[in-house]
């Protein structure tokens, strides 16, 4: 029996109306990533790449087709049963970093475990396990505004696996740091997407990183192409 997808984009379809004119983004994408699988998207600004990461991540509901997390379709699920799917399944990292200034690294892991349930002490746990994996054991308890970039973006990515996610989409995030830091934090993405065997969806603009990755696929003209 062949491995479920843990996210599969079916035919999905977005168009938006200025006016009396209707432009279509999204006309049926397919894809569909597997447990540790990191899939680079590039296409230039306009294409659409932001609105699909959007639908993936059930932040927006698609015109058409369906979105399936670990083979459960959402397309018929209300508001709040995709906010708890949402919640307990999908990672999101940004270009900026969205970090609680007053908070230290530490707690800015711990606090969506604890959201989701967790006890103190386990959530602080499973932060500290993060951030050393990520190279930050020692800055646990600097505020965002101690930290460089870099670190910054790397207690972001810790804070978007702390509850497990089965996928993780990121959106340029390597879109604000210079070119040795950025290879850094994709170092260390990468490898936390094959030891957390999650399924990454990556946004970038930049080639070299996305050569990394186990596929590349852009979006042209509304519909997701395979790249070499």
């Amino acid at each position: 029996m062949s491995e479920e997808a843990v996210l599969r984009l079916e035919a999905i379809e977005r168009r938006y109306g200025r006016g009396e004119t209707t432009i279509e983004v999204l006309g049926g994408v397919d894809l569909a990533l597997m447990a540790g699988e990191s899939v680079a998207l590039i296409a230039p600004s306009g294409a659409g790449k932001s609105t699909l990461l959007h639908i993936a991540g059930l932040l927006e509901r698609a015109d058409g087709g369906e979105v399936r997390i670990s083979g459960q379709a959402t397309s018929n699920m209300n508001d709040d049963r995709r906010t708890a799917l949402r919640r307990s399944e999908i990672g999101f990292v940004y270009q900026f970093h969205h970090l609680l200034p007053e908070f230290s690294a530490l707690e800015n892991v711990v606090i969506p475990q604890m959201i989701a349930g967790l006890k103190r002490a386990e959530a602080a746990s499973r932060a500290r396990e993060l951030l050393g994996f990520l190279g930050l054991g020692a800055r646990e308890g600097h505020r965002p505004a101690e930290l460089s970039g870099g670190e910054q973006q790397r207690v972001a990515i810790a804070r978007a696996v702390a509850n497990a996610p089965r996928v993780l989409l990121a959106d340029e995030p390597t879109g604000n740091l210079d070119p040795k830091t950025a290879d850094h934090v994709f170092g260390t993405l990468a490898e936390l997407v094959k030891a957390s065997r999650v399924a990454a969806l990556v946004a970038t603009h930049n080639l070299e990183l996305a050569a990394r990755m186990d596929r590349r696929v852009t979006l042209r003209d509304g519909r997701l192409e395979e790249m070499g």
